[in-house]
């Protein structure tokens, strides 16, 4: 399968506690993934993702802007070419503070999780 990322809706994430974020489900159920599912999220200036965690880890790869990441109560910058691994039970949070939207990829396993479009963000 090959496709482009324009190609997928961008949908508001309604979890609470987000702001200004939207995400892709590039890969996830419909495309048959039988163990990660790959999103592309888009952050806009100001914006964030909720403050939370969860029982499975995630990895992220930050692709266009700056911000912070909290990370287990520590907060650290991000920028383009960093990447982040969250371990399960951490909790985290992205913030964008730079002018332009913060672009992430976030990878999840599929095993128990949200089954992609339409899902909620967990």
């Amino acid at each position: 399968m090959i496709s482009h990322y324009s190609k997928v809706e961008a949908e508001p994430v309604a979890m609470e506690g987000a702001k200004e974020v939207k995400v892709r489900w590039l890969i996830a159920e419909r495309e048959g993934a039988p163990n990660f599912y790959m999103r592309l999220f888009e952050i806009a200036p100001g914006g964030h993702s909720p403050r939370h965690k969860h029982d499975y880890e995630h990895e992220i790869f930050i692709l266009e802007g700056h911000g912070l990441a909290l990370d287990g109560g520590k907060e650290e910058p991000i920028q383009a070419g960093s990447f982040l691994f969250i371990p399960p039970n951490v909790e985290h949070q992205l913030r964008n503070t730079g002018e332009a939207a913060l672009k992430f990829l976030c990878l999840i396993p599929r095993k128990g999780r949200p089954p992609g479009p339409g899902a909620p963000l967990r």
